[in-house]
């Protein structure tokens, strides 16, 4: 039973969330132009009804007696404990990264970010970690910045970058 109720509780959530996209996209404007003809509407519409659809169908699977298949855990050993060391090292970095995102910009930001994921991940690589970080985050930000056309903060960097 209470097997049942965290899944029936996961369906809520699916359409709670297929809801929230709904109504958010009601308030997008309709702003078209020669260029996109259809507008920036249709595609969080389309999530939101599809995410009400699943919560639908996984209720009603749920309701036939159908249960998710338990993971045999291929690499893992199921019976082990969270490490929570990592968990809270992880949500460090990216806690940092939102923090100091605007301050010191996304090349800063996001090298502290990679380096504190890979750490907290086991990497003890000390001297390639950081490079590889920064490498990533200068990647990040000019694929960013030239491929989209999206410009991350430069935060100190700005004029530098």
């Amino acid at each position: 039973m209470t097997k049942d109720r965290a899944q029936y509780g996961v369906c809520a959530f699916l359409a709670a969330i297929g809801v929230l996209v709904l109504v958010d996209a009601t308030t997008i404007g309709h702003a078209t132009s020669s260029n996109d003809p259809i507008g920036p509407r249709p595609v969080p519409i389309l999530i939101g009804a599809l995410l009400l659809v699943v919560a639908v169908v996984y209720a009603i699977d749920v309701s036939r007696g159908g249960t998710g298949k338990e993971e045999d855990g291929e690499d893992v050993d199921l019976t082990s404990r969270i490490d929570w060391r990592t968990v809270v090292l992880l949500i460090v970095a990216f806690g940092l990264n939102a923090v100091l995102i605007e301050p010191l910009g996304w090349v800063i930001s996001g090298s502290l970010l990679f380096w504190g994921s890979a750490y907290a991940l086991g990497s003890r690589k000390h001297l390639l970690t950081p490079v590889i970080a920064v490498s990533l985050a200068l990647v990040t930000f000019y694929g960013f910045a030239i491929g989209l056309g999206v410009n991350l903060p430069a935060g100190v960097l700005q004029g530098i970058l």
